[in-house]
């Protein structure tokens, strides 16, 4: 009976967030089971602005571009630009659209109007966490590779610089040697296994050695931002040479080595913003679950450790994970779910939304577990009903308004 599980359901607010968490988490991550969807977006503005205020949470992290992140962080802390420009150059995965969003442009705005008259210490910061990836390729590793080089010649021995930046130049070519998306189909169209690629992943190496190396003198030498930013470089810049040497790749296992790389890149970036102080984060629930991810791709079913599953394995309670449900998205196709899933059972409860206590509603829904629901729409996945466990809480919205398709 529905009845059994009303007292795991608590109003949506970010009290009731922190009442299931058995402490402040370091990294407290708000998924999302469908992309581009306002209202969603609009229910985490409100949440991280409450655990913000309330819970003193210092950054705000999204699944976006980590190096196009920083305009927006530029913004948010000092005004940088105007909001116009940082919604047009801030945000990556145009086919979600991120930078046009009245909710992000929500968030941004938000942002900056908390920081103004705030002295730096007690500003918040916004960051994408994920690579310089979208589902058609990858950037090319240049704006990486060369601001990491600008850093270190200009504060180390020359000498020990591996290369010039005339070296890198030449081995990077233009651009669209690295950008072209025929290499995500056609591996033999990727030249992330060519000679000037293998060259640069030593010399990637070389440069991330040397920036360890010189860690006393560089972060006395720096501010901290600066340092942070040289690190970010010399992550994405490794990262993203891996990720090209894989698209490469002609064994079976590409697309598996692939989804596992770009999340290994979100987890690495998660852990130095948590290093930085507590960190709220929003993705989809596919990248911040503790389980193994799954996804059927032209090439066969792939699974891979999520960045919440990596995060998690460092951070232990550290880590919190809140995960989105819906009801329904009926301009999407998705109607009432059927009463044997979880979020049927959910669905008929009376409120429009609410915060669900998940280990405690895996122990009120018994064995066996209820049926996995299954969506019409690809863009929607549904929960997992032997996942409940893995997660610490869930956000359920019975209906998600929008426009009916047709």
């Amino acid at each position: 009976m529905a009845s059994d599980i009303t007292d795991t359901t608590h109003a949506v607010d970010a009290a009731a967030v922190m009442r299931l968490l058995p402490t402040r988490p370091r990294l407290l991550a708000l998924g999302e089971p469908t992309h581009g969807e306002d209202t969603l977006l609009d229910i985490r503005n409100e949440l991280f602005r409450q655990l913000v205020e309330q819970e003193g949470y210092r950054t705000i992290a999204i699944e976006s571009d980590c190096l196009m992140g920083l305009v927006v962080d530029d913004y948010v802390t000092s005004g940088t630009g105007s909001l116009d420009e940082v919604m047009k150059h801030g945000f990556s995965h145009p086919d979600l659209g991120l930078g046009t969003s009245a909710a992000n442009r929500e968030l941004v705005r938000w942002m900056r109007a908390y920081n103004d008259g705030r002295p730096a210490s007690e500003q918040l910061r916004f960051a994408g966490f994920d690579g310089p990836l979208e589902i058609t390729g990858a950037a090319s590793p240049r704006q990486a590779l060369t601001a990491l080089h600008d850093y270190l010649a200009a504060r180390v021995d020359p000498d020990l610089l591996p290369c010039t930046a005339e070296t890198l130049d030449r081995l990077l070519g233009t651009d669209d040697r690295w950008t072209d998306s025929a290499a995500m189909m056609d591996p033999a169209q990727s030249m992330g296994q060519s000679a000037e690629a293998r060259e640069l992943r030593l010399l990637a190496d070389d440069l991330v050695t040397l920036l360890d190396e010189q860690a006393p003198h560089l972060t006395a030498a720096t501010p901290r931002d600066d340092w942070d930013r040289a690190c970010l470089y010399g992550r994405t810049a490794t990262g993203l040479l891996r990720y090209h040497f894989r698209m490469a790749d002609t064994s079976p296992m590409r697309m598996t080595r692939l989804c596992a790389l770009r999340d290994l890149m979100m987890a690495h970036n998660l852990l130095a913003l948590a290093a930085r102080g507590p960190v709220l984060l929003h993705a989809h629930n596919s990248h911040l679950q503790r389980e193994k991810s799954s996804m059927q791709m032209w090439q066969g079913p792939v699974e891979w450790w999520s960045a919440g599953a990596l995060v998690n394995a460092r951070l232990g309670d550290g880590y919190a994970f809140i995960a989105t449900a819906l009801g329904t998205i009926r301009h999407q196709g998705v109607d009432t779910p059927a009463p044997d899933t979880v979020e049927g059972r959910l669905y008929a409860l009376p409120e429009d939304r609410y915060v669900v206590d998940a280990p405690h509603l895996a122990a009120a829904l018994g064995d066996p577990r209820p049926a996995p629901r299954v969506s019409p729409y690809f863009g929607y996945a549904p929960l997992d009903p032997s996942h409940l466990t893995g997660i610490d809480g869930i956000v359920f919205i019975k209906d998600l308004p929008g426009t009916p398709k047709g």
